[in-house]
Formats: structure tokens, sequence, C-alpha cells
């Protein structure tokens, strides 16, 4: 068995190596591949690293769009965890009565999981601001769907993995399905929902700050419009607040993290 999957490895990573040299092979190296002042723009753009815009104009400006860009990860991730917790037990099939309406059930939820989750936000974004118009419930309902579907996969999976003895002893006792998913399930996967959940939030962060792109606000849109000004500086100062939002959020996770493993 351990050779078998050795040889499987080693074919996939043959494979994905003639694909990156084939996908080399049909870029037109000669023109259209980099722009004639793109090394000297991008040094001053790094340049500009160290000296970023400390204005204080600039400074409340980024610390409003901080603001803005947490309050959309956060309500796109509470809209996406309620999803997730919803689409997700269902995914796992534990509610069903037989495996037939099982496997049904399994089927049917991962599917439109799947669904969720195939559509990158960007794209929900300017489909939402198609609809919506400049709203914030285009950045929370474009965050909450994929984001959504992402944590009822996994959440789906973790509920699958829990020991069947446990189960079976509540089931035993003539636990209903319900009650051994909220006194079996639930609480052996609990820790590790809210770890992921955790992972996921940063991540959301930064998905609300590249949705800023379109027009929604935030970080990301002041980004664009002092890249489109050339003021590199202040680039990096919102850049450097993002960098922020990020490690505290993190910093956050860990100490759940602790406090849940003591």
């Amino acid at each position: 068995m351990l050779s078998f999957d050795l040889h499987k490895r080693k074919f996939l990573t043959v494979f994905l190596l003639l694909l990156f040299a084939w996908s080399l092979m049909g870029v037109n190296w000669q023109e259209g591949v980099m722009h004639s002042s793109g090394i000297s723009t991008a040094g001053e753009i790094f340049a500009a690293m160290f000296t970023p815009d400390l204005s204080m104009d600039i400074l409340l400006l980024a610390a409003e769009s901080s603001w803005l860009t947490l309050a959309y990860a956060t309500a796109g991730m509470s809209l996406a965890l309620i999803l997730a917790l919803i689409f997700g037990i269902l995914a796992s099939g534990v509610l069903s009565s037989g495996k037939r309406s099982r496997t049904l059930m399994k089927g049917s939820f991962r599917g439109v999981l799947g669904f969720m989750r195939a559509i990158h936000e960007l794209v929900w974004a300017w489909l939402f601001v198609a609809s919506f118009g400049l709203s914030p419930y285009a950045a929370i309902f474009a965050l909450a769907i994929p984001y959504g579907g992402i944590l009822g996969r996994i959440f789906a999976d973790m509920i699958n993995d829990v020991p069947e003895e446990p189960i079976k002893a509540l089931r035993a006792t003539g636990a209903s399905r319900l009650q051994c998913l909220f006194y079996g399930y639930l609480p052996s996967v609990k820790n590790s929902m809210i770890s992921y959940t955790m992972y996921r939030y940063e991540c959301a962060v930064r998905s609300s700050a590249i949705m800023s792109f379109v027009g929604l606000g935030g970080l990301g849109y002041q980004i664009q419009l002092s890249l489109d000004d050339l003021h590199y500086d202040e680039v990096w100062t919102f850049l450097y607040f993002l960098i922020i939002l990020v490690v505290i959020i993190d910093g956050w996770s860990n100490m759940l993290r602790r406090r849940m493993a003591q």
C-alpha cells in the first residue's frame, strides 16, 4: 500500500511539472509579458515601504477604512458561520434515517456547498454590486456565500470523522438523532470548528480588503486610489494597517486555541 501511494505521488508530481512546463511554452515571451518600465516602478513601490505616509489625515483615513474592512469581514463571517452550520450538518448526513436517505442528503448538500465555494468572493462581489449597487450588503453576501461553502464542507468532514463508539452509546440509551448531534457529534468537534473558523476569519479580512477594489470602500479601495495617483507612500500606510489587522486576529485566534487546550 505504501509503495502504491508513493507511486501515485510521483506520478502526480511528474504530471504537474509537465503541466507547468507546457503552460510556460504557451506564453508569448516576446511581447506583452513585461512592461518596459516595470522594474523601475517596482523599485519605487518597494522603496516607499520604508517611508509610509504618516500624516494625520492619512492615518485617520486608514483607521476608518480598517474599521470598514473589519466590519465587512465580521458580518460576512457571521452569516457564513450560520450557513456553514446548517448546510454542514445536513451535508454530513448524521440526521438522516436510512442509508439511502443519508447518501441522498450528503450528495445534495455537498453539491450545494461545492457551488457556494466554487465561485470566488470577488466574482460574487461583482454580481451583488450589479444587483444591489455599492451597498454593504454586496460585500457581506459576497463573503458569506463562498466562506459558508468552505466552512460547511470542513464542518461536514469533521462531523463524519467523529468516532462511532460514543454515538452508539448515546443511541443505546434511546437518544434521538438530534440529541446525538448536540450531545455527541458537536461537542467532539467544537474546538476544531472554532479553530478553523478563526483561521478563515483571518482570511476573510484579507478577502474583504481585496473586494474593496470593486468600489465597496475599505482598505482595498484606498490602496487602489493611492496606486492610481502614484502615491506609493500612502499605499504602504494602508498595507501596514491591513497587516496589523491580520496580526491582531491571528493573536486572538492563538489565545482562543490555548484556552481551549487547557
